[in-house]
């Protein structure tokens, strides 16, 4: 057989390993000949008709155990002993019978049983009825071509399922160093989004805080200041929403469409039309969405948007029945409320990291995150100042 050679992927398995049924066919297609030259040899011969019986009477077990492994190798056995009987000799018969055990064999079953099936008609018909060429040195070569058949075609069976174990070994580890890749990698995109978020972010929040300070503290007459600090404030804010953003990809990861990187940034503006895509998917939604008439911190509106978000793929994902969204401005703060019942069934289950990610976006935007489960239902509530401030 042909030896296995190494690729790019690894040791290729042999021929025979990969396609076992070749090993019937090459079996089977040399017992054929053996048949077709006894037939042939029996013609010429002018054999009488008990000789060409047994031989047709082998021929017929090496078929039947092509579906019935057990009954052709018997079938086959006593022919040879059938053979023997008649006074003729059965080593034509005996070689069909050594190939079936090998063939059984390789199929995965007994090799001792098969053998022992074998040698018994073999040393019976050497000793009840005699007729090997050769005498006592014939019939030991029979028991040993036996023993043979029966031990190569073990020894082929249990070398492939050793060769197939291997492979599912190497498969598996494969697979676990994949899993061991992807676990270090998310685990690096976390440190990563919890130190712009811990880092950049609060420094972020401080320049913008500074610069607050700053502009109040000019003179009415510093117009041309006062613009650039309005600038720098906006810039600083901008930081904050693509930081935001980043974070969002981090945590995400892979799992981000191609496309949502550049996609526009979140608003309040785009509520009503998450509340329909919610809706569209089949989520009963009863939102009651007003929107605050002045100027919002971008970062905030952001962040509301993503609550909103959050809240109702946890209520599409957990919950059942309708889930209320109210979103409107109370007392100069933005308040979220998002409830629904909690259902009995799970339509897909979370990463784990989505109540996490909600709280550190409403911490980052300086708001407070109330999450509780009362009575069979889930709430979320967020509130924010529209300008950014800490809200306590």
């Amino acid at each position: 057989m042909a030896k296995a050679h190494n690729n790019q992927d690894g040791p290729v398995a042999p021929l025979w390993v990969r396609r076992p049924e070749a090993l019937h066919l090459v079996a089977y297609s040399v017992a054929a000949l053996v048949f077709t030259g006894q037939i042939v040899a029996a013609i010429l011969r002018g054999s009488d008709w008990p000789t060409a019986l047994s031989v047709l009477l082998a021929g017929a077990g090496v078929a039947l155990s092509w579906r019935s492994p057990w009954a052709g190798l018997v079938v086959t056995s006593a022919a040879s002993f059938a053979v023997t009987a008649v006074g003729h000799d059965p080593l034509s018969v005996w070689m069909m019978a050594v190939l079936v055990l090998f063939s059984v064999t390789v199929r995965g079953k007994q090799p001792l049983v098969g053998t022992g099936i074998v040698a018994a008609f073999f040393l019976g018909a050497f000793m009840t009825l005699g007729g090997f060429r050769g005498g006592a040195i014939v019939g030991a070569a029979a028991l040993f071509s036996a023993i043979a058949g029966g031990a190569t075609g073990a020894a082929l069976r249990i070398h492939r399922e050793h060769w197939l174990t291997l492979e599912e070994r190497a498969e598996s580890a494969i697979a676990t160093r994949e899993i061991e890749a992807t676990r270090r990698v998310t685990e690096e995109r976390l440190r990563i989004a919890r130190d712009l978020h811990d880092v950049i972010g609060h420094q972020v929040a401080m320049l913008s805080m500074h610069l607050g300070a700053a502009e109040i503290g000019l003179p009415e007459d510093a117009e041309p200041s006062r613009q650039a600090l309005v600038s720098a404030r906006s810039s600083a804010r901008t930081v904050v929403v693509e930081t935001q953003r980043i974070l969002a990809l981090l945590r995400l990861g892979d799992d981000i469409p191609d496309g949502e990187a550049l996609r526009p940034t979140p608003a309040l503006s785009g509520l009503e039309g998450l509340v329909a895509s919610f809706e569209s998917i089949g989520l009963d939604v009863r939102p009651a969405i007003d929107l605050p008439a002045g100027f919002v911190e971008p970062s905030v509106g952001v962040t509301v948007y993503r609550v909103v978000q959050e809240a109702l793929t946890n209520a599409y994902r957990h919950g059942e029945g309708p889930a209320t969204v109210d979103v409107r401005e109370h007392d100069g703060r933005i308040c979220v409320t998002v409830e629904n019942r909690v259902g009995h069934t799970m339509r897909g289950s979370g990463s784990g990291l989505g109540l996490l990610g909600m709280r550190e976006r409403v911490e980052s935007s300086s708001g407070r995150l109330t999450i509780d489960s009362d009575d069979g239902r889930f709430r979320v509530h967020a509130e924010f100042s529209p300008l950014g401030a800490v809200v306590r």
